[in-house]
């Protein structure tokens, strides 16, 4: 059992864990009074709500949207949880359920791209350079590094792919703390219970309370891609305008000013 400064810590992460999945990943809404429902990576959380806003009039309604790791929300798609549009943070997950024919492969498109970050709480003096052997693990002393589910959520894949390229992931696998998606990985640094996370970008960027230590390097790690496609579930007429307003030119804008890459072409109104 753990004792000491370590179980503290052990029990601090428990907790704050528990208040970021209650308020970012909770168990996805059954579809009220016929309203489009959209389930997206956790991750997309401040750039979709905006988007989401600003495609109200063309689409004819605001959708709601529900917010999770990937990993989580293909499954309850896949036990019929009723989505209209899923958006994932990589393309296996989409591969997942398009394989099982669960989606509609005419509207399977790579919306956005992203990277991935080392991350620490904003007041940190801690400092690094990312390459092939870094001391990791002399930054996080004592601590745990904050990271995502590492096999099964696509920040925790993503994050691990690269240490373990970097060569790196033998001297932290014991201290990682592994959260159900990305914003509640992210939560654990901010909320100093973590002295360092592996996140995405845009989630770094979403944080004041946070800051960027390092950039992984692109080619440490599978590209970065967020699918986006209507279920084959989907009936409802608002979710083709959904999908052309997630492609058009203040989408895009929307998109940028939160840090994604948009890999998408930008389609006329």
């Amino acid at each position: 059992m753990p004792t000491g400064r370590k179980a503290n810590a052990a029990l601090a992460i428990t907790s704050v864990l528990a208040g970021a999945l209650a308020l970012v990943a909770g168990t996805p809404p059954l579809r009220a009074q016929g309203k489009l429902t959209v389930f997206a990576a956790a991750s997309l959380k401040n750039a979709l709500d905006e988007v989401n806003a600003a495609c109200a009039a063309e689409v004819g309604e605001e959708a709601t949207i529900s917010y999770a790791g990937s990993s989580a929300l293909a499954r309850q798609i896949e036990q019929g949880a009723p989505a209209d549009v899923f958006i994932s943070a990589d393309r296996a997950w989409m591969a997942y359920l398009s394989e099982k024919n669960l989606t509609r492969k005419d509207t399977e498109l790579d919306l956005l791209g992203n990277r991935i970050v080392l991350v620490a709480p904003a007041d940190s003096t801690a400092a690094t350079e990312i390459a092939p052997g870094f001391d990791l693990a002399g930054l996080l002393g004592d601590g745990k590094l904050a990271m995502a589910n590492v096999d099964a959520v696509p920040a925790g894949r993503y994050g691990k792919a690269a240490l373990q390229e970097l060569g790196v992931w033998a001297s932290v696998e014991g201290d990682v703390a592994q959260a159900e998606n990305v914003r509640a990985a992210l939560a654990l640094v901010s909320t100093g219970e973590a002295p360092a996370g592996i996140v995405y970008r845009t989630d770094a960027a979403a944080d004041p309370k946070v800051k960027i230590l390092a950039t992984f390097p692109e080619d440490t790690h599978p590209p970065i891609v967020y699918p986006v496609a209507q279920t084959a579930a989907s009936t409802h007429a608002a979710a083709p305008a959904f999908l052309h307003c997630l492609q058009s030119a203040k989408a895009r804008g929307l998109f940028e000013k939160q840090g994604f890459a948009v890999l998408a072409p930008v389609v006329s109104d």
